[in-house]
């Protein structure tokens, strides 16, 4: 039997700052999933679906925070300040690329 691969969720995600993680974090920022929900558990397809969502909405600010109105611009700063903080705590140096 196959079994389905799921993500672990933002808050068990290595450092938070993956390339799920980010579409997480996206997911909050655009109010697509509420910040209760981590994604823990869902599957890849489902998290592909929720990349999509956040693709399109990113779309007219053409994937660019200064593009952003003010208070959507204002909560990404907060999401990713607090985002990098927690990636700090667990390790995460960004110099180094994924696979080091």
């Amino acid at each position: 039997m196959k079994q389905t691969q799921t993500y672990v969720g933002f808050h068990a995600d290595k450092h938070g700052l993956t390339q799920l993680g980010r579409v997480v974090l996206d997911g909050w920022l655009f109010g697509l999933i509420p910040e209760t929900e981590d994604c823990a558990g869902w599957t890849l397809g489902r998290m592909q679906n929720l990349m999509e969502q956040v693709q399109a909405r990113w779309d007219p600010y053409m994937n660019l925070p200064s593009r952003l109105p003010p208070e959507l611009r204002e909560r990404h700063q907060m999401l990713y300040e607090r985002a990098i903080a927690e990636a700090r705590a667990k390790g995460w140096d960004p110099e180094l690329s994924e696979d080091e």
